[in-house]
Formats: C-alpha cells, structure tokens, sequence
C-alpha cells in the first residue's frame, strides 16, 4: 500500500476506508462476490471505469488482501480475479450499503445496471411477505450469465445455474429487468419492444418481479 494517502485515524472504520475506500474499489469487491472474473469482464461490469484504475484498484485490493489472482487450469488457462475469505467478509457491507442508498430520493433507478449489481440488489430487497403463496424456480439469463432464483415458504435463493431448468426463465440485460423492477418499466412493454422474454409461465414471472420492493425513501433534508 505504499504511497497511498491515508487518513492516519485510529478508528477501525477510517482503516476499513483506507483500504477499500477509493473510488471504483467497493465496486470491483461488488462484481467479485459472486465468483472469480476476468479482466475483461471486470471491465464489462464496470463500463464507466477506464481499464488503468481498474487495473491500480485490484492492485491495491491486492496488496491490501482483499483480492488475489490466480491462473484458471488448462484449457481455460486464463487469469482471474477473486475475493480472499476476508474479501468476501466485505458483502454484508455492501448490502447494507446498497440498501441504504436505494432510500436516497436522488437513487437513478434507470441508469445501466451491472448483472452482478442486480443480483446481489435482489438479494438485499427481498421482501417475504411479498411471497407470500409463491413457490418456483425463475431463471435469469443475460448475455454471459445464467442464475437461478427458488422462491419458497416465503425464503429465496438465488445462485448461478441452468436457467433452462426452472419453471419460467426471463431473458433480457439487467438494466432492463431492473427499469422494470424499481424504474417504473412495464413488463408487457418490454416483451412487446423485444427487450425482454419470458419463457415459461408469465404468471409466476409477474409474481417473482414484486417481490423486491424498494423501501421508503428517505426523508429530505430539512
């Protein structure tokens, strides 16, 4: 961490700032959780970051002990990134964090979204009254990536997987399927432009889409 400013503060939380704190590192920690990447698709998930700070913050993730490379086994052969298990300690964090901002009056809910981003916001506003009476398997696929999310005694699950697999699979990019979860996008539109398709049982996908309600915003300032 050598050259790196610091805050020279004794509080653990200044310390934490100190190693993640600069801008882009939370989100390269972000699109990390679920599984180890490439460069190139760190880049794809962080399009508003030029490849150089990308490249210096997993440097100083590095150093820092928070990420580390390691070289995939023949045939793939190719260099990833991955969370250390004290790397991965950092999602709890980056929950709460994305819960509390999703509060802010000031929240763009139709800006570009990254698949690793929608994910891990599915997981933070999960809402088990909402399902209530629902019990499944949806399957998300985008360009790259497939999960699976189960919904079932009011609990949810969502790891990646055979999206062909479950009962009804969305196929779309996840700033569409996020427009439509919190940015007032209609899913009958959506399907009507070709930006989205359901494969499978629409009733259950119109049910699985209202379970991630965002909380009240918070109130202003004054």
């Amino acid at each position: 961490m050598t050259g790196k400013r610091s805050y020279l503060d004794g509080c653990a939380a200044a310390h934490a700032l100190d190693l993640v704190g600069d801008r882009w590192a939370l989100l390269v920690v972000r699109e990390l959780l679920l599984g180890p990447k490439r460069f190139t698709d760190l880049r794809n998930g962080l399009p508003g970051a030029a490849p150089n700070v990308i490249a210096q913050r997993l440097r100083d993730l590095e150093a820092a002990g928070v990420v580390r490379r390691r070289t995939l086994k023949p045939p793939a052969a190719s260099k990833v990134y991955e969370l250390t298990d004290w790397g991965l300690e950092l999602e709890p964090a980056i929950v709460a964090l994305g819960r509390w901002g999703s509060r802010s009056p000031l929240m763009l809910h139709d800006a570009p979204v990254s698949v690793n981003a929608l994910v891990l916001a599915l997981r933070t506003l999960f809402s088990p009254a909402a399902a209530r009476g629902l019990t499944g398997r949806i399957g998300l696929r985008f360009d790259f990536d497939e999960f699976v999310a189960s919904v079932s005694d009011s609990r949810f699950h969502i790891e990646r997987g055979d999206a062909d697999a479950a009962d009804a699979t969305i196929v779309a990019d996840s700033t569409t399927i996020s427009a439509i979860l919190w940015g007032g996008g209609d899913l009958g539109e959506a399907i009507g432009e070709s930006a989205l398709r359901v494969d499978g049982d629409i009733a259950m996908v119109r049910h699985f889409l209202a379970l991630f309600p965002l909380p009240a915003p918070a109130a202003s300032a004054g």
